[in-house]
């Protein structure tokens, strides 16, 4: 069974509450997520407020976190507001296709629950991930996003590699390109495990590149420790 409390260099998350609990995929999310000027930043799908307030230790932006689940909901309002940064974190509870905040963002992220195939799944993140999926679909994400964001922002998420694929397409086809990628793999020689995306408006030149979680010893690799450092404690940071 999970911690009840993941430990964070300067934040920990309180998960009892959550069906969707701390995990590779939002760290590594949250890690990989390049951070420039951003004033306004909205996470899809918060959980327990993890992103959110992996964004907000990394820079200066207001943060909007949204969650249809009521339980995830209270959760992640408990972790923003202890977290060092409560002011610039707002937690809603509301669904993406009814959320209208008024103004747009510079950047969105989302680590949706769209399928059972994680890293450390449970029957109760099972059970949710199957009720998300129906909740919210891929079109319904991608149109959210295109109503949600600056003509000049980015969108961020992470999907196992098949369904990144897809992924990709579709929004393309709702003039989003995808113009940065990031492959995960568990080992070495493992298959890709996870697909990191951003995407534009704009189309420009695809970056592409791969981040290996564990060598074949067991140990970390080195490129996952500096690229989630800042936020492990187990891991030096040095930046």
């Amino acid at each position: 069974m999970p911690e009840s409390v993941f430990h964070f260099k300067q934040f920990r998350i309180d998960q009892d509450r959550c069906a969707m609990k701390v995990g590779t995929d939002g760290v590594l999310l949250g890690s990989w997520i390049k951070l420039k000027s951003e004033e306004k930043v909205l996470d899809v799908g918060t959980g327990t407020g993890l992103i959110a307030i992996m964004i907000a230790q990394r820079s200066l932006a207001q943060i909007d976190a949204i969650d249809i689940d009521k339980g995830a909901f209270d959760q992640a309002i408990e972790n923003c507001a202890n977290s060092p940064w409560p002011d610039r974190l707002k937690v809603i509870h509301a669904s993406l296709q009814e959320y209208r905040p008024g103004y747009r963002y510079d950047l969105i992220v989302s680590n949706p629950p769209y399928f059972i195939d994680s890293f450390a799944p449970t029957d109760e993140a099972r059970n949710r991930a199957r009720q998300a999926s129906a909740s919210l679909s891929y079109d319904e994400l991608l149109q959210g996003v295109v109503r949600l964001l600056n003509v000049s922002g980015r969108f961020c998420i992470i999907l196992p590699e098949k369904e990144g694929k897809m992924f990709s397409e579709k929004a393309q086809q709702n003039g989003l390109f995808c113009n940065n990628i990031t492959g995960v793999r568990t080992k070495p020689n493992k298959p890709l495990k996870r697909l990191m995306m951003e995407f534009s408006r704009i189309e420009e030149e695809l970056l592409e590149s791969e981040v290996v979680i564990n060598n074949e010893d067991g140990s970390f690799d080195e490129a996952y420790k500096n690229l989630t450092q800042a936020y492990y404690p187990r891991f030096n940071y040095f930046r």
